[in-house]
């Protein structure tokens, strides 16, 4: 088989985060505030500090309005409930994003809820997830728009095709379904309880893996040709970041396939800023 065509993440996601720069320039320019967007982050999981840090530096490099919020990991609930709601009104900040995994003390769901939906730059509040499955979105969970805008990017149109997503997360698994419902897919949602993953794989068009174990999807499972998106992001015990898909074995069956890293990973980032983007103007135009 042919040499798989790679999906370059990287690439994809620079072009979107020119496009928004553009526009923010455009708009400052006009005299129209930058968009706003503001980073909780609460304990010190070292993964999550990067993921912030990463956030920050993207703000920055487009010209939004950036602020970054560190609390400790002893705090309350109740104490970040309030800083959401301080968020909620202050008319600068037009997306706000509270970096996952919070600690145990603190119930994630009350404060996804808690979020202003039209700031929720996530996509994962109810009215957000409510939306997609409308087929009437505003706001997207990053991930997966990430996902569905690589593949756009590389002109493949899940159309009438069968996509299977391993994984059922409210924050990639699900969503992504619904992504792929409204591209017309024909969609199977696979998780830790389906019999016979390798029987799905081998129907799959498209491979939608967001499991978050290394090199779970084996290359022989995959149906020759298949697209593969790789949303996993694993560090080995010897130090390398792997994805959820044998990288190596899938290649010599997939049509085309994301890297890990440089896949999925820099679409995410640029997702986040694209919705804050979007929640910038549709405050102005709710204004009129």
């Amino acid at each position: 088989m042919e040499t798989p065509q790679l999906i370059d993440g990287k690439a994809v996601a620079a072009e979107l985060r020119k496009e928004i720069a553009e526009k923010v320039k455009l708009r400052v320019e006009r005299g129209l505030p930058a968009p706003g967007l503001a980073v909780v982050l609460v304990g010190e999981d070292p993964a999550s500090q990067v993921y912030v840090g990463s956030k920050v530096k993207a703000c920055e490099e487009v010209g939004f309005l950036s602020r970054s919020y560190r609390m400790e990991k002893e705090t309350t609930q109740s104490d970040l409930l309030t800083l959401i709601d301080t968020l909620n009104a202050d008319p600068e900040i037009h997306g706000i994003l509270v970096q996952l995994p919070l600690p145990k003390q603190i119930d994630v769901q009350s404060v996804i809820e808690r979020i202003d939906p039209q700031k929720d730059v996530d996509g994962f509040h109810p009215y957000n997830l409510g939306r997609l499955a409308g087929k009437a979105p505003t706001l997207r969970p990053c991930t997966p728009y990430g996902c569905m805008r690589l593949l756009d990017a590389y002109g493949i149109d899940p159309m009438g095709k069968n996509a299977v997503v391993i994984g059922a997360s409210n924050i990639v698994g699900r969503p992504v379904a619904l992504e792929l419902l409204m591209a017309r897919a024909t969609v199977t949602v696979c998780h830790s309880k389906t019999r016979d993953l390798p029987g799905e794989l081998a129907r799959a068009d498209i491979v939608i893996a967001a499991v978050g174990i290394p090199n779970f999807v084996k290359g022989e499972w995959l149906k020759p040709g298949a697209v593969v998106i790789d949303v996993g992001i694993n560090r080995l015990d010897t130090g390398k970041l792997v994805g959820d898909v044998d990288f190596e074995a899938a290649k010599a069956k997939a049509s085309a396939i994301t890297p890990v890293p440089g896949g999925v990973g820099p679409m995410t980032i640029a997702c986040l800023l694209q919705n804050t983007l979007e929640a910038c103007e549709a405050v102005e135009a709710a204004q009129g």
